[in-house]
């Protein structure tokens, strides 16, 4: 389908939310001249989010997550109790 997945899941968003509506098709180069920075992470950065540390960043989840932020992390002083307050969602 795409070789690299990092640039194709770039270009897709690109695809949606560019401010000219502009399409970034695969083949062609990605014009990154409105792309400030780029950071891809995995758990590390997710926890990051949901500890509420670390800089100032946006969270893109593919559909089948989309329950990720309400989910969190599931960490409690007793993992057997199911009366523990979870925190305020993130957004």
């Amino acid at each position: 389908n795409y070789d690299d997945a990092p640039t194709e899941g770039i270009r897709r968003i690109l695809n949606e939310y560019d401010p000219n509506g502009k399409k970034h098709p695969r083949g062609e180069a990605v014009d990154t001249s409105l792309i400030g920075s780029i950071r891809m992470g995995t758990t590390v950065a997710t926890n990051a989010l949901l500890e509420r540390e670390g800089e100032r960043m946006g969270l893109v989840i593919t559909k089948g997550f989309k329950d990720l932020l309400q989910i969190n992390n599931q960490t409690r002083s007793d993992i057997f109790d199911l009366t523990c307050k979870a925190p305020k969602v993130l957004y």
